[in-house]
């Protein structure tokens, strides 16, 4: 469906195996890596599986440590502002705002991003097609999405043509919205 990026959580039965075989596989060109990843012994057998990035529900500065001192990118979880800032600086790539849905949604990463307009900043939790391009245009650098893109009903009735779908809904989604946010600013700036 477009998307170059999987993460395989560790709530996934054989998890572990699941990335090694998928980086030894035809979608190794993908970036395919761990989530769910709750402390730094889980973090380094995803990483000596092969993981490429590793995202944690929740901040553990152990496995941001582990992370950076081993060139693997990560997210860390975060909900407070306390603990985006404290992920980011600890040097997690990006800060996944989890569970985000719950706690204001699209208005909740805008309310982050004004004072951390520097924090790349993931919301997981709530992301579906009717509220990507808000979370985009509140300043998401990405979306988490997990049950509304790879729905449990295409895996048990193995039709991957409905993720490949939703794949590319999200995408068209996410494309669009950045356009559309990028000829506004450009318009605003040619007015000034």
């Amino acid at each position: 469906g477009g998307i170059p990026i999987v993460e395989i959580t560790m709530t996934v039965p054989g998890a572990i195996e699941v990335i090694r075989q998928l980086r030894k596989s035809s979608l190794a060109e993908m970036l395919i890596g761990a989530g769910t990843v709750l402390d730094v012994e889980m973090a380094r057998v995803c990483a000596d599986a092969g993981a490429q990035f590793l995202v944690s529900p929740g901040l553990n500065l152990e496995t941001v440590e582990f992370a950076v001192s081993q060139g693997v990118l990560m997210m860390a979880g975060a909900l407070t502002p306390t603990e985006v800032i404290t992920a980011w600086k600890a040097g997690s790539d990006f800060v996944k705002v989890f569970p985000c849905g719950n706690v204001g949604g699209a208005k909740y990463i805008k309310a982050l991003k004004g004072p951390l307009p520097q924090v790349p900043l993931v919301p997981t939790g709530g992301v579906n097609l009717d509220t990507a391009a808000e979370f985009i245009e509140a300043g998401a650098a990405a979306l988490g999405v997990g049950g509304e893109l790879v729905q449990t009903e295409a895996l048990k009735t193995g039709k991957p043509e409905i993720i490949v779908e939703n794949a590319r809904k999200f995408l068209k989604i996410v494309k669009e919205t950045r356009t559309r946010m990028a000829s506004a600013h450009i318009a605003a700036t040619t007015l000034v």
